[in-house]
């Protein structure tokens, strides 16, 4: 974890520098067939392209053929997030207040790891708020395990739009 979150600070100027921003990086897969997963979104906040994608594995390739950040083999996936994308930094949770997500803790808060209901941003102590069918849940920021919008017509609708039209 702690040689991803290293990994992630290295690339990130490049990719700031290049109109992107880093969402996150994680490896799946086992020993035998790892892929490393950058996922980038423009920091203007248009849709990232296949051709955007490329660009981005062509550079972070480069980096990481003189930093090699995995021992062994991995392959290289860079993505974008996807309307359903992950929340993974306390800005996106403001961004996305109002819809629908999911989010897994690491402890249970309230008796419970699972929430599911819409978001309210964060509080000024940095929690993030979800307001779910039991009540609003406070969580700590450091206990998300994983957390994603949940895919809606609301979500698809307000994607659709361009940054210009905001």
């Amino acid at each position: 974890m702690e040689r991803l979150h290293r990994l992630e600070e290295r690339v990130e100027p490049t990719l700031e520098a290049m109109g992107f921003a880093v969402v996150r990086i994680i490896v799946t897969g086992s020993a035998g067939r790892r892929t490393l997963q950058v996922m980038a979104e423009r920091s203007d906040g248009s849709a990232v392209t296949v051709e955007d994608c490329a660009l981005i594995s062509r550079t972070l390739s480069a980096i990481f053929d003189v930093e090699d950040p995995l021992p062994g083999t991995y392959d290289l996936e860079v993505s974008s997030t996807g309307i359903d994308r992950p929340l993974t930094r306390p800005k996106d949770f403001e961004t996305y207040a109002g819809f629908l997500a999911k989010v897994d803790t690491k402890m249970p808060v309230d008796g419970r790891k699972r929430f599911k209901g819409r978001l309210k941003g964060v509080s000024p102590n940095g929690e993030i708020l979800i307001a779910t069918d039991e009540g609003e849940a406070v969580i700590s920021i450091d206990n998300v395990n994983a957390s994603k919008l949940v895919l809606t017509d609301e979500l698809i609708a307000a994607t659709a739009q361009s940054p210009a039209e905001d």
